[in-house]
């Protein structure tokens, strides 16, 4: 979709009388969609899930583009305290059973979200996995909500042209070799030669979804 596209269906949603809402990791490519958004309603409410494990610079590079933007930016907590995500053998999980963790982190926090409102914006690209190029503009969420994938058929050289067009500014970590940011404990550097795209989000894990784009989407 182009941005006039975008902007459009947000409008059409809008008239509608559709509640809309958009997620957002922080990474430097994400920052297109949230761009685009902010010149076409800055309302629109930005979650971010903090899982209390991210990077100090994920944090700053948030509190920036929020404030550069004039994001409405929300952050979302896990319910359940680090000191219970404990496996039996009192391994955090993230070490032990990082399904979990995600879950527990990222899944459980926005389900609340979703039941508040009509219009999920998702930033996903189909060039980012095999689950992700599987998806439509628009799919059913849980709880009757509608994914909205503006950015589907974007490519990485579209997001860097609208990068540099713009002159928004990248996420730290890039410039210390980090390609895909996630937490903390399980993100690791691009490795030219064993890594592809998101590899390094959950390295050594064989894991390439949080459970956002598997178990919130309707079966």
């Amino acid at each position: 979709m182009t941005v006039e596209q975008i902007t459009d269906r947000i409008k059409i949603y809008k008239q509608l009388g559709l509640k809309l809402f958009t997620t957002s990791s922080f990474q430097t490519h994400s920052t297109v969609l949230l761009h685009i958004l902010s010149k076409t309603d800055n309302s629109i409410p930005v979650y971010f899930i903090h899982t209390g494990y991210h990077f100090p610079e994920t944090l700053s590079y948030r509190d920036e583009i929020a404030r550069l933007f004039g994001l409405n930016l929300v952050n979302v907590y896990s319910a359940t305290a680090k000191i219970n995500q404990r496996d039996a053998n009192n391994r955090l999980l993230f070490a032990s059973d990082p399904d979990l963790c995600c879950h527990l982190n990222k899944v459980v926090p926005l389900e609340p979200i979703l039941a508040q409102y009509d219009v999920w914006i998702n930033g996903v690209r189909a060039d980012q996995g095999e689950v992700r190029k599987n998806f439509k503009v628009e799919e059913k969420a849980r709880l009757g909500t509608i994914r909205f994938h503006p950015m589907l058929d974007w490519t990485s050289k579209m997001i860097y042209d609208y990068l540099r067009e713009h002159k928004i500014p990248h996420h730290p970590l890039e410039d210390k070799g980090y390609f895909s940011i996630g937490c903390e404990p399980c993100t690791r550097k691009w490795d030219l030669n064993n890594m592809d795209g998101r590899n390094g989000r959950w390295f050594g894990l064989k894991k390439t979804e949080c459970g956002l784009n598997t178990e919130l989407v309707e079966k």
